[in-house]
């Protein structure tokens, strides 16, 4: 009888035991967002993570990845080191499948260096930088669009648009740069400054400043005394505010300024320097959410989700291309059954999405340097307080206007 009993008590430990032992059967899946959510980029990293923020919650929704909530885990890139020291963070300690980010090519590039060497894949769906995708990474994917894609419509604005409003040929029309010193800026500046004279345009000044910078009133004074016609500023948010504040005061009006990212995209900036100020600036950036509904599917849902969620409109075209881009990635690895690193790699690389097949307009296919090649810019307009698109004629709800 007693030998009954230890044999039961025995089998009853070895089932309870096997119990604790067991996994779960819908554990949560964690994945990194690394942002610079604090410091001096935090307005446009907060921005773009809203919209990873919203593609986890519709992936959730549906049943998450293959039955399992996915979870994310923040990672507060607030410079260069802390990116690589929260990379570090979130693959060893949190053991996320996956990290997404970052905004700023900067903290991208530092960032995914440890994913690389970790064996983790790293989603960049906000950074522009040539180099973010061209160091032959195995890891790493890019689904936004690049410095060059950036440079490029800049210029077939000013040659398509702005020379022939003015009446005058290309090589009448007086161009300067002026660009953040850092791994963004000087990106675009290098394509810039190719794409500018290789289209016959007249390239009168290239300057470069820090970031960080409290006057630019020496860059405004000599624009203004060479009579720069179009001012190309490669910026974030607090040197855009910067410039066109300081530009005011010097009574510096140039026949367009276009404003290259998110400095010049987002409605704080508009707050900061006023309506009259911002009238008629051109913006070449992100897709944003006032552009046409006609191929871009999902866009007025996304609107409505992003309201519901932080009680507000989208502040720029960052959350939409980042939702845009998080959404395409989660859906294809939800298609696999184990997530692992080189079988997500191997999924990913598949992806084939045609353009007018989501949100943004533009599809996903991915080169050899895992770019999306798909991925363009827009063209938009401060217009009467709100950022519309303007170019190209495809997807454009206003005409571009020009004071006269």
């Amino acid at each position: 009888m007693g030998n009954k009993i230890r044999s039961t008590q025995l089998a009853g430990l070895l089932f309870t035991s096997a119990l604790v032992a067991a996994p779960a059967a819908y554990a949560d899946v964690k994945v990194g967002a690394l942002y610079p959510f604090s410091g001096q980029l935090a307005l446009l990293g907060q921005e773009s993570a809203r919209g990873l923020e919203i593609a986890v919650d519709e992936v959730n929704k549906k049943g998450g990845l293959k039955g399992e909530k996915i979870i994310l885990e923040r990672g507060d890139a607030v410079d260069n080191n802390q990116a690589v020291g929260e990379a570090r963070r979130l693959i060893s300690r949190e053991r996320v499948k996956a990290i997404f980010g970052s905004y700023s090519s900067a903290r991208s590039i530092a960032a995914s260096q440890v994913a690389e060497l970790s064996q983790i894949p790293y989603f960049e769906l906000g950074a522009v930088a040539d180099e973010v995708t061209t160091r032959k990474m195995n890891y790493l994917f890019r689904t936004n669009p690049t410095s060059e894609d950036m440079a490029r419509l800049e210029v077939k604005i000013i040659t398509e648009k702005i020379a022939p409003d003015l009446g005058r040929a290309p090589r009448d029309i007086k161009v300067a740069v002026i660009h953040e010193d850092g791994s963004y800026g000087s990106s675009v500046a290098a394509h810039q400054k190719r794409l500018v004279v290789g289209a016959g345009l007249n390239l009168v000044s290239v300057q470069s400043y820090s970031p960080a910078t409290i006057d630019m009133s020496s860059i405004v004074l000599d624009l203004k005394q060479r009579g720069v016609d179009v001012v190309l500023q490669n910026s974030f948010q607090n040197d855009t505010t910067l410039f066109l504040q300081q530009a005011r005061e010097a009574g510096f009006k140039p026949k367009a300024i276009i404003g290259a990212g998110g400095g010049y995209s987002m409605q704080p900036t508009l707050e900061a320097v006023g309506q009259a100020t911002m009238e008629g600036v051109l913006v070449v950036d992100f897709p944003q959410f006032k552009m046409s509904m006609e191929g871009t599917p999902g866009l007025r849902e996304f609107v409505a989700a992003y309201q519901a969620k932080y009680g507000t409109l989208p502040r720029s075209g960052h959350s939409l291309v980042n939702y845009f881009g998080a959404k395409a990635i989660l859906e294809s690895m939800s298609k696999l059954d184990d997530l692992n690193a080189k079988m997500v790699v191997s999924e990913i690389k598949k992806l084939d999405v045609p353009d007018g097949a989501t949100a943004v307009g533009f599809g996903v296919k991915f080169d050899d340097e895992n770019q999306n090649l798909r991925a363009r810019m827009s063209g938009m307009q401060w217009q009467g307080g709100e950022l519309v698109t303007v170019f190209p004629d495809t997807i454009a709800i206003s005409p571009m206007k020009f004071a006269k």
